[in-house]
């Protein structure tokens, strides 16, 4: 009879182990030799299909047959042949005739198996081997499948979100969301033909990048709610530490503080969760490779329809490119910042009075004292807005004739100022130096040049004093030396031991009193030209300060029950009727205190000429407002308005509504022109 022996495949060796049911060509005791052969053999994958019952030695063992073979070589050496287990164990041998029993153990061996038959033994788990638990998905079926369901879901909505998030909170509704991306279709398409490696990588890479994006869109809107223009990816970042500034200013250190941490989790989770988003989508699309290339071909036949034929839906069209758009527009913003910075550092030394002589500078202004004061968010908005004008018209009425009461008289007209909602310190840089300061890279570009500003021209005709009173400024401020000003007065150098008023380190009332007690109540040798900023009328406008009699100022301690008893700011930042009756308030507030001063303290030679330094945020002046802000100069000697009459502003404090409006960049070579300075080159 025929022996079915399988081969070990992994060696070349030809020798097998005799089968357990052949008896040795030597002896007819073939219990022995096949206990012999098996201990010889240990677990090589060994299996014997078809054995007689019974055999002559010439039968068992022809020539050549490689059980012979097998039988005389060493038990050492079998031991060491390397063997190969093939999966499936007994397959073959399920399928042979039954088998003679084998025999018996040895009395005194353990009632174990030999290693041969573990190895033949494969649905017996070994001592080592522990039962599979099944994990929950196993035991909970429908709530694995739905929480899958659900992550999909969630993973789209994030992904559809992420590709149509507006960058304006005006167009933040919800027709944005129901439009059909061509980002998404051209993605589709690209990871459908990709393997699956590549194709998890561009995943991912594409959902980072949306996820990016939204945090963009999110600085976008902020910054036209409060500033009224686009965030600036190569200049603004470093306006971020401003906004935690006035955020900690405004609800306290706690609250910039979670502030913070918000926005930090916000722009590395958001990015993280479109991508782990996309990957997934992207793993949806390659398991159902022929459905979603037939959608991705009927989405983009629908979208090219949509597109031709102008298919809106509540006046937004379904074929939307938004995402695209709007990198469309970073890049170009950032490339027009970087060759804006050489175009405007040439323009600069552009300067027709760089060279004028001191004595040249302002002739017909020698022994007056100066003034220019910026109001904090003074804008056109204020006059005109019908739920605020009443209030501020009435102040400015009264101002104006408390001025005359003094034998002051005024000129007022608009300039339009280079920033809005914020950022004073371009307004201040555009005004003074006759430069169009609309961005900080101009702004650093102009600190650094030589360029003449008009409090830089009074120090130096060598006839004026110049000093600054800035409340605001509570760190260092090298800038003081380019705007000529022999001395600042910081916040810390002007004595105030009361309260913040929010952002406001002290009310505009305590600022004058000490710039009187400072500087111009002081004898000088020379007139002074002084350069003051007012910061009560600043956001969030609560709480409030209020006019305290003048001998009860003091060190400003006396503010402190007005500080308690004023609102929270989180109450009037956020509600517009409340935000635009506080802000009413502050600017009447600020420009009484300014007239005051000047009724009290002012001379036949004082010369004030005040302004606002930009327009309040958004939700106070409205959507789509002026960047107008009015100007006013006060004096007693009437050859000083004279001077100015050609320009055509209105008398009073409170300019008419047709007046004439200059850019705010104008306004220096005008005066300077019109107090007799002579350009030179």
């Amino acid at each position: 009879m025929p022996l079915f022996t399988r081969f070990n495949p992994s060696t070349d060796a030809t020798t097998e182990a005799p089968s357990a049911e052949t008896p040795s060509p030597d002896t007819g005791d073939g219990a022995t030799e096949t206990a012999a052969v098996t201990e010889a053999t240990g677990a090589a994958d060994t299996v014997v299909e078809e054995a007689p019952t019974e055999t002559t030695p010439d039968e068992a063992t022809p020539a050549g047959n490689p059980v012979a073979d097998a039988e005389k070589t060493p038990a050492s050496e079998a031991e060491e042949t390397p063997v190969t287990e093939t999966p499936g164990g007994d397959a073959l041998a399920e399928e042979a005739p039954p088998q003679p029993a084998p025999p018996a153990a040895q009395p005194d061996e353990p009632d174990e198996p030999t290693s041969a038959t573990k190895a033949t033994e494969p649905d017996q788990p070994t001592s080592t081997t522990k039962p599979t638990e099944p994990d929950w998905r196993t035991r909970r079926p429908t709530a694995a499948r739905n929480l899958r369901w659900a992550a999909t879901a969630l993973s789209a909505l994030l992904v559809l979100v992420a590709l149509q998030m507006p960058n304006t909170t005006g167009n933040l509704r919800i027709s944005e969301f129901f439009r059909l991306p061509a980002e998404a279709i051209v993605a589709a398409v690209v990871l459908l033909a990709m393997p699956r490696r590549p194709r998890v990588i561009t995943a991912a890479c594409i959902g980072a990048f949306l996820g990016a994006l939204t945090v963009l869109n999110l600085m976008d809107m902020g910054f036209v709610e409060y500033l009224g223009r686009h965030f600036n990816i190569v200049l603004d970042w470093q306006l971020l530490a401003d906004a935690q500034s006035y955020i900690t200013d405004t609800v306290g250190t706690a609250g910039s503080i979670a502030a913070t941490l918000a926005v930090i989790v916000l722009a590395l989770l958001l990015p993280a969760g479109t991508a782990l988003a996309a990957v997934r989508l992207s793993n949806l699309l390659a398991r159902n490779n022929a459905l979603a290339t037939r959608a991705t071909l009927i989405a983009g036949t629908v979208w090219i329809t949509c597109m031709s034929l102008g298919v809106t839906i509540g006046g937004v069209p379904i074929a939307s490119d938004h995402t695209a758009g709007v990198v469309k527009v970073h890049v170009r913003r950032a490339s027009d910042t970087f060759r804006d910075e050489a175009a405007f550092e040439k323009f600069a030394k552009d300067d027709p009075f760089a060279n004028t002589p001191g004595d040249q500078l302002v002739p017909d202004l020698r022994g007056k004292d100066v003034i220019f004061t910026f109001i904090e968010s003074y804008g056109r908005s204020a006059i005109e807005d019908p739920m605020m004008a009443p209030g501020v018209g009435k102040t400015l009425a009264d101002q104006t004739q408390a001025l005359t009461d003094a034998g002051f008289a005024a000129k007022s007209g608009w300039l339009t100022s280079a920033t809005y909602g914020g950022s004073s310190w371009l307004g201040h840089s555009t005004f003074l130096s006759g430069l169009w300061i609309n961005s900080q890279q101009r702004y650093n570009t102009l600190v650094n040049s030589d360029r003449l500003t008009l409090t830089e021209a009074f120090r130096r005709t060598g006839d004026w004093r110049t000093v600054g009173v800035m409340p605001g400024v509570q760190k260092r401020w090298p800038e003081e030396k380019f705007y000529g000003l022999e001395k600042n007065y910081e916040s810390r150098d002007l004595g105030y031991k009361g309260p913040k008023f929010s952002w406001s380190t002290m009310p505009d009332q305590y600022t004058l009193e000490a710039f009187q007690r400072l500087e111009h109540g002081r004898k000088q040798d020379k007139p002074l030209m002084s350069e003051i900023i007012l910061t009560s009328s600043h956001q969030p406008w609560a709480p409030l300060p209020e006019t305290v009699p003048q001998d009860q100022i003091g060190d400003g301690s006396v503010f402190d029950s007005v500080q308690k008893a004023g609102k929270d700011p989180k109450d009037v930042l956020y509600d517009g009727v409340k935000a635009k009756q506080e802000y009413a308030k502050s600017i009447q507030y600020s420009v009484t205190s300014l007239i005051d001063w000047l009724t009290r303290y002012g001379t036949d030679d004082t010369v004030l000429v005040f302004l606002g330094d930009h327009q309040p945020m958004s939700r106070v002046s409205g959507t789509n407002a002026s960047r107008d802000v009015p100007v006013s100069v006060v004096a007693k000697d009437p050859k000083i308005l004279d001077r100015i009459a050609d320009w055509n502003w209105t008398d009073g404090l409170r300019p008419a509504d047709d007046g004439p409006v200059w850019k705010m960049s104008a306004f220096r070579d005008k005066f300077l022109t019109a107090y007799g300075s002579t350009p030179h080159p």
